[in-house]
C-alpha cells in the first residue's frame, strides 16, 4: 500500500513529437487523471523534438516557437481521463485547426494517479475539518486545497464583498495536510489563515477540501514532500533528463500565465 501511495501521489509527466505515441498509464486500483496539457511549439527544435527533416539555419529562425492549441487539454480529458491507461499516435490533426503550418509540434501531458476509492471532505474558513477511518485503517491524503475554486464550494457560499470571482490557492495545503494526517487513523485542523496562510484578496471566503482514502495497512512510508506539487514545480517522472525537466519548469509557468 505504501508503494501504491507513493505513486498516487506523484506527478507524472509524459511526452511525445508529432508522429510519436504517447503512453499514460496508472498502477492498479487507480485512474488517470489530467492536471494540464500542451500541444505546440515553445522552444527550438535544436532543444526539444528535432526535425526529421534538414533544416538550413535560414529555416530554422524562422520557425514559430509562439505556438500552442487550445484544445489540447479537452482532447487529453476526452482521451484519457478516469482510464487506466491510454495510448494514441500525436498529429496536429487531433487538435483541430494547426496554430502553425510547417512548425514540428509536441504534446506533453502533466497527469496524477487517482484512486478509485476515495472520500472528500470540505471545511469552511474558521471551521474545523475532521478526517477519520474506520479501525485497523489509516489516511492517505491525495489532495488538498485551501481558497477558492471557480467552480466554488456547495457547503459554503461565496462571500466576496464587491470583488470579482478569482480562483486562489494556498501551496502549502497539501504538504500541511500530509504532515498532520498522512498515515495516522483520525486526525483534525482548523480551515484558517492561520494554518495556510491567505492566497486570496481580503474579503474572499475560503474553504478547505480534502481527498483521501483509507486503508487496512499496518504502517506507511513517509511520504516524500519535495515530490509533491507546487505552482513552479516540475512534475517528471524518475528518469527525465535534465533538459526535460527544465522544460517543465517552462511550460509550468507558461501555463500558470496563460
Amino acid at each position: 500500500f505504501a508503494g501504491y501511495m507513493s505513486q498516487a501521489l506523484k506527478n507524472y509527466t509524459d511526452h511525445a513529437c508529432d508522429g510519436e505515441y504517447v503512453s499514460l498509464r496508472c498502477p492498479h486500483r487507480t485512474t488517470i487523471s489530467i492536471q494540464s496539457s500542451f500541444y505546440g511549439r515553445i522552444v527550438p527544435s535544436h532543444q526539444m523534438c528535432p526535425s526529421r527533416y534538414p533544416h538550413s539555419y535560414a529555416t530554422l529562425i524562422k520557425e514559430d516557437v509562439a505556438c500552442s492549441v487550445g484544445t489540447s487539454l479537452q482532447k487529453m480529458l476526452d482521451e484519457c481521463q478516469d482510464r487506466r491507461s491510454c495510448q494514441f499516435l500525436v498529429n496536429s490533426r487531433l487538435f483541430g485547426t494547426d496554430p502553425c503550418p510547417g512548425t514540428g509540434k509536441y504534446l506533453i501531458v502533466w497527469y496524477k494517479c487517482r484512486p478509485n476509492e476515495y472520500k472528500s471532505k470540505v471545511a469552511c474558513e474558521d471551521d474545523k475539518l475532521r478526517l477519520s477511518c474506520k479501525k485497523n485503517m489509516v489516511i492517505a491524503i491525495y489532495s488538498a486545497i485551501f481558497g477558492r475554486t471557480q467552480g466554488g464550494s456547495l457547503e459554503c457560499p461565496y462571500q466576496t464583498l464587491g470583488m470579482p470571482m478569482i480562483e486562489c490557492q494556498s501551496a502549502t495545503a497539501l504538504p500541511l495536510m500530509i504532515k498532520r494526517c498522512h498515515g495516522k487513523r483520525s486526525c483534525s485542523i482548523y480551515a484558517s489563515t492561520y494554518e495556510f496562510g491567505d492566497p486570496c484578496y481580503p474579503g474572499i471566503r475560503k474553504h478547505l477540501n480534502v481527498i483521501y482514502t483509507c486503508d487496512n495497512t499496518p504502517f506507511l512510508l513517509p511520504v516524500d514532500e519535495t515530490q509533491l506539487p507546487a505552482l513552479n514545480s516540475s512534475m517528471e517522472p524518475v528518469g527525465v533528463s535534465t533538459e526535460m525537466a527544465l522544460l517543465s519548469n517552462i511550460l509550468a509557468a507558461y501555463a500558470f500565465i496563460t
